[in-house]
């Protein structure tokens, strides 16, 4: 194991930055134009993208959760004029989930955010060090997405 003074430091702020993250995200994105909805809406906005339409299941899939777990929030965000669904024309079964005008500002909304957040880390960082950024965050995804799998 490394060094326990830099582990120590390292785990202070990779804990102190998820929690920051997570605050200031909702504080940045949040606005008084958006206020009527969470955080966690903002970040199902995100998941439907500006495409053509996704179904419920491929958007959960994007979520990592169930599409009975995204029901509830979708028809919050149907019945605030974010998002539409429309039938397939070729397929009535499939509902394709679309941004309206106000999801799609929303969506420009918190990009921009995470532009700005990306742009904040990578001016300071020499070439060299955004590889070992890469890198490092790399290892952490892969981290996460095995976490619990064992």
């Amino acid at each position: 194991m490394k060094n326990m003074e830099e582990y120590k430091k390292i785990n202070d702020v990779l804990v102190h930055l998820f929690n920051e993250i997570w605050k200031l995200e909702e504080e940045a994105i949040i606005t008084d134009e958006f206020k009527d909805i969470s955080n966690n809406d903002m970040h199902i906005i995100e998941a439907v993208g500006l495409g053509d339409g996704d179904t419920m299941s491929s958007i959960a899939k994007k979520l990592n959760i169930t599409a009975g777990s995204l029901t509830t929030s979708m028809n919050s965000l149907v019945n605030k004029k974010y998002v539409t669904r429309e039938r397939s024309e070729e397929d009535r079964r499939i509902v394709k989930i679309r941004l309206l005008d106000k999801g799609i500002k929303a969506y420009r909304h918190h990009k921009d955010y995470h532009e700005q957040m990306t742009s904040a880390v990578i001016d300071n960082l020499e070439k060299e060090e955004i590889g070992v950024l890469v890198k490092t965050l790399d290892s952490l995804s892969e981290f996460f997405g095995n976490y619990g799998k064992n």
